[in-house]
């Protein structure tokens, strides 16, 4: 048996000497190498190694380890090893796809498993069935990994006091483990992963307590009644537990002492550091408990203050002298045309339609609600804005879904010709107003843009070429931008009847969003860019517009990127109505489902704008968030995305492994950082306008080279705007 295990070792040697000393196993992945198919390794949120590919990178590492390292090994820190490291590093960057950021996680796995070599070599070959010493022999089956030198000295320091004293405490200690762990080889981060699918969950990791508990779950399927009662004592501990703090949620349970650098119940390849958990004292249990009464105050003060906030909400007037009797001075008495506004989260128009300022008069046979008018909703301008008041007959919750009928609307919300609700104007935002009636608006155009016009129009069409010829390493040089072009607008638009309630159209071909349509577009959406205020879907959806005819289509990237429409994919509708959407972005998925491409979301979650970029052939999905949160923030947005890609996977025939089936890569990038409530809007479309630039698919988590910053400044929101109003002039929008 053992002679034919050395001849098939032997065989391997021979048939793979030409790649490189020391690869005798894994001869799938060599073969594969050679056929120029290189593996990808997919990682947790937490850093650890997974499926699919993981376990093929783990026994890997082990043959490189026991090719390379000797077995004498005692210190895996030891400089004179820094060669075969590093040659071990490059046979796997030679096989596997993998960032230099994992070579800190593979050199730690890869002592690990010399260690386990090394224990496996004592106990199988040097000891006895009573575990006492047995001087054998070099096993032939090792011959061509060992030397015969290698293999004394490895049995003389087994044989070391000092070694045999370490040894017997460990062996002591492991020898019988409250709570054994049950999973065989299955570590605990491939063990999260199956859990997670198995529960098709849109949480990217789960609690240590709940990982432990599973960890010792046997093939009976039914936990220890002592497992269950420490699980039990998790759940209790996590209701007022900080999760930054220090001891831990599970080492408090179990009543242990927790080693440094290590996260009990993460398993290998977790640390501290890496799940930033800050040092510091833990709190004692006098501090937990007066924790738990403080919260338990708070929650009950807040639950007091939303029943009486409910009860002023919601409350119908049974008084009729309080029923549109006291007539808001703005609004005057009869039928007008008005503008609709919502205060939450911050204040925007959502619609357009008339307000009846009628007394007693009714809605839908019903009183009106307490401080609010009858409007007719004409225009939806934020078609996905929930209704401060649902209407029952209707059925409609969204502004757009109220267009043609009749709801009631909080009276200091509506506005009667172009004034803002709780808003005043200051004198510097006041737009100027020119009474000398012998300057036309043709002469204008031809003295203060036309220069201007012809040289910023070649500065953005060849964006990509400044980009390209700047250098890899150096930061785009570009002018300070001016505000000569938001002047031209804001004095052409003065000329119109748009600051007083008209509006105007841009048309979006449908090569934009995949369908054909008009934007419309009114003196708000043109204030958010004057006075520098949070900016709707309106000023994107025609930034949009800007960047198509501009960057895309001039410089062919129309093939290599594209957009997904921001009204029909976001966190309102996702919630509503999430067929509509799915509906929407994989019928735009499949008609281009022959290319690789890079499809931009611009996704607002309500008050807030991030940029999603999508890779739907690759399964990558970017997320740039300029706020710095995490997509788990989102959650019924990374489950949608999640589903229409897998949607996308099954109509292309693509065939993938049951371990595949989730290989969805969702990669967080450090992006430039707001340094205000107000700059979400530009961040984002900067995000877009940058990799358009560039031209890459690609986009690295630490962001590009050439636009790496912590922040954009004010000068780089200010090119969003002037590009934007340029193109507003271009178009001849204020006609």
């Amino acid at each position: 048996m053992a002679d034919d295990q050395h001849e098939e070792v032997s065989k391997k040697v021979s048939a793979e000497e030409e790649i490189r000393r020391g690869i005798t196993v894994m001869r799938r992945v060599v073969q594969g190498r050679s056929r120029g198919i290189i593996l990808d390794v997919y990682w947790s949120n937490q850093g650890q190694l997974i499926e699919p590919n993981g376990h093929t990178l783990t026994s890997f590492i082990g043959a490189l380890v026991r090719n390379e390292i000797p077995i004498t090994c005692d210190d895996w820190r030891n400089k004179e090893l820094n060669e075969s490291k590093e040659k071990i590093w490059s046979e796997i960057k030679r096989c596997f796809n993998i960032e230099e950021e994992r070579r800190g996680f593979c050199m730690k796995l890869a002592g690990k498993l010399l260690r386990g070599f090394q224990t496996f070599l004592s106990s199988k070959f040097l000891k006895d069935a009573d575990g006492n010493f047995v001087d054998a022999e070099l096993p032939k089956k090792y011959e061509s990994l060992i030397s015969a030198e290698e293999w004394e000295a490895f049995k003389s320091k087994r044989q070391d006091p000092v070694f045999q004293r370490i040894s017997a405490t460990n062996r002591e200690r492991a020898s019988s483990p409250a709570y054994p762990y049950r999973k065989g080889r299955v570590g605990y981060g491939r063990l999260e992963q199956s859990m997670l699918q198995k529960e098709e969950s849109s949480e990217t990791s789960l609690p240590a307590h709940v990982l432990w508990k599973e960890a010792r779950v046997g093939k009976s399927g039914v936990p220890q009644e002592e497992v269950l009662h420490v699980y039990q004592k998790c759940e209790e501990l996590s209701q007022f537990l900080s999760p930054d703090d220090t001891k831990g949620i599970l080492s408090r349970a179990l009543d242990v002492p927790e080693y440094s650098g290590r996260v009990r119940g993460k398993g290998f390849g977790v640390t501290p550091t890496s799940l930033s958990i800050k040092k510091g004292k833990a709190p004692s249990n006098r501090e937990l408990h007066a924790r738990l009464e403080a919260m338990q105050a708070e929650l009950d003060a807040l639950r007091r203050e939303r029943e009486a906030s409910a009860l002023t909400v919601y409350r119908y007037a049974s008084d009729k002298d309080s029923i549109n009797c006291t007539f808001q001075p703005n609004i005057p008495e009869g039928i007008s045309h008005c503008q609709l506004y919502l205060s939450s989260p911050y204040y925007r128009m959502v619609g357009k339609g008339k307000v009846h300022n009628i007394s007693r008069v009714l809605l839908h046979t019903r009183e009106l609600p307490a401080g609010c008018l009858k409007v007719s909703v004409d225009i939806a301008v934020e078609p996905n804005a929930a209704l401060p008041y649902p209407s029952d007959d209707s059925d409609a919750t969204t502004v757009h879904e109220a267009v043609g009928s009749f709801v009631a609307w909080p009276t200091n919300l509506i506005c009667v010709g172009y004034e803002t609700p709780t808003k005043s104007k200051s004198k510097d935002n006041a737009i100027p107003r020119h009474t000398e009636s012998t300057v036309s608006r043709k002469e204008l155009q031809e003295n203060e843009v036309s220069n201007a016009s012809a040289q910023q129009k070649k500065e953005v069409s060849n964006a990509s070429a400044r980009v390209k010829s700047s250098g890899a390493k150096k930061t785009v040089a570009r002018k300070k931008p001016t505000t000569k072009y938001r002047s031209c607008l804001r004095t052409f638009l003065e000329m119109t009847d748009i600051p007083t309630g008209g509006v105007r159209t841009v048309h979006m071909e449908v090569g934009i969003f995949g369908f054909d349509y008009d934007q419309m577009i009114g003196n708000e959406d043109f204030m958010q860019v004057f006075s520098h205020e949070e900016i709707g879907v309106t000023v994107v959806n025609t930034y949009i517009r800007f960047l198509y005819d501009k960057l895309m289509r001039p410089n062919g990237l129309d093939v290599s990127f594209g957009f997904l429409a921001p009204a029909t994919v976001n966190l309102g509708l996702i919630l509503s109505r999430p067929d509509t959407v799915t509906e929407y972005v994989l019928r735009i998925l499949m008609d281009n489902k022959d290319a690789e491409k890079l499809f931009f979301i611009p996704f607002n979650i309500g008050g807030h704008w991030l940029l999603l970029a999508i890779n739907p052939i690759r399964e990558i999905v970017y997320y740039l968030d300029s706020l710095g949160n995490d997509w788990t923030t989102y959650p019924d947005m990374k489950v949608l995305i999640d589903t229409v890609l897998q949607a996308f996977r099954a109509q292309r025939d693509i065939q993938t492994s049951r371990r595949g089936a989730n290989s969805i890569t969702w990669i967080k990038v450090v992006c430039p950082q707001q340094r205000n409530q107000i700059d979400c809007g530009y961040f984002m479309l900067r995000f877009m306008r940058d990799t358009l630039a560039l031209g890459r698919l690609k986009i690295p988590t630490d962001y590009f080279d050439e636009f790496k910053c912590a922040f954009y400044t004010k000068d780089q929101v200010d090119e969003i705007k002037e590009e934007w109003c340029q193109f507003m002039i271009e178009l001849n929008v204020c006609s």
